[in-house]
């Protein structure tokens, strides 16, 4: 401590005591700042004494404090001001935060069904027109198959629509749906022009106009397996593997067990017949149809699995058994 603070705590000691004597209210001045210090009895400790000036300088110095206004407001309370429950609830609702609007997306509302343009992207039908009078279904079928295969519906039937007057004779145009796009395209470069009969005529990309108003209710909906099934069987005829006749082996069916062939403890004695076995069962049974593997397993009784290409392992199973 130094000498000014030893003299300065030795004045305020001395201050304090005549404090007690007197029995009055002692205040000093800081001589440095000109701070005004009050003596607090009970926490025996020098504390700034408040006043208007202290308060002004304090404010100049460091702003307003927060709490000024709700020390403000308590004070104002206790002098019997009465606070409605209207406007206290409006000044909480005015502290709360409010979340922001902005931040909450609505939920949006699915679109509802209706009326839409199908692109050329997407579009696989096509109108043909100027078809003669006495066009069959059959006919029409077999000439719009020369472009591609025609979309059927869940009961088989080909997606083509020959249109007719109200006494049922036809018109002379149709509606055709092709399962892939390319189709249409060959449809429009082939077709178009082509003479049937004693008329040529005309093909182009179908073009639906909605005729009232349209009810999603009439169109039927498909379900999902229903959609799955009608990708597999679109996918199946676009598979250029030809299908299985009716009695065709399976696959496992041109597999050949031949037991008995040899004695396991050969092998023990000599390994290296395994080879020699192997070599001679393909030699023979390669009359019969190309062998694939041979296998020989040592501790089965002497049996070996032959693996064919096709389904002829019958006849040799037939000759090499006995």
């Amino acid at each position: 401590m130094s000498d000014d603070d030893f003299k300065k705590q030795f004045e305020l000691e001395k201050l304090v005591k005549q404090k007690e004597t007197n029995e009055a209210q002692y205040t000093y001045t800081d001589p440095n700042d000109g701070t005004v210090y009050e003596w607090d009895a009970e926490k025996n400790a020098w504390f700034p004494k408040i006043t208007d000036e202290f308060l002004a300088s304090y404010h100049a110095n460091y702003g307003a404090a927060q709490s000024s206004g709700g020390a403000a407001q308590s004070s104002g309370g206790e002098d019997g001001v009465h606070v409605s429950q209207s406007t206290s609830s409006s000044s909480q609702d005015q502290k709360e935060p409010v979340p922001s609007e902005q931040g909450v997306q609505p939920k949006q509302k699915p679109n509802q069904p209706g009326w839409f343009e199908v692109d050329d992207a997407h579009n696989t039908k096509v109108y043909v027109s100027n078809l003669p009078s006495d066009t069959t279904e059959e006919e029409f079928i077999d000439l719009m198959s020369k472009c591609g295969l025609i979309m059927k519906d869940e009961k088989g039937i080909y997606r083509t629509k020959l249109y007719r007057n109200d006494d049922g004779t036809l018109k002379g145009d149709a509606l055709c749906c092709y399962i892939k796009i390319e189709s249409v395209e060959l449809a429009l470069n082939i077709l178009d022009g082509y003479r049937v009969k004693d008329k040529e005529i005309h093909v182009e990309r179908a073009k639906f106009q909605l005729k009232g108003t349209y009810d999603p209710s009439k169109k039927p909906k498909k379900k999902k397996k229903d959609k799955e099934k009608l990708k597999k069987k679109i996918e199946k005829l676009f598979d250029w593997r030809p299908e299985k006749l009716r009695g065709m082996r399976l696959k496992h069916e041109s597999t050949v067990v031949l037991k008995n062939m040899f004695d396991p403890e050969e092998f023990e004695k000599d390994p290296s017949l395994i080879l020699e076995y192997q070599r001679d069962l393909r030699e023979e049974c390669s009359k019969f149809g190309e062998v694939k593997k041979v296998v020989v397993i040592q501790r089965a009784r002497g049996s070996r699995l032959l693996h064919y290409h096709d389904e002829w392992s019958v006849g040799c199973s037939a000759t090499t058994s006995g």
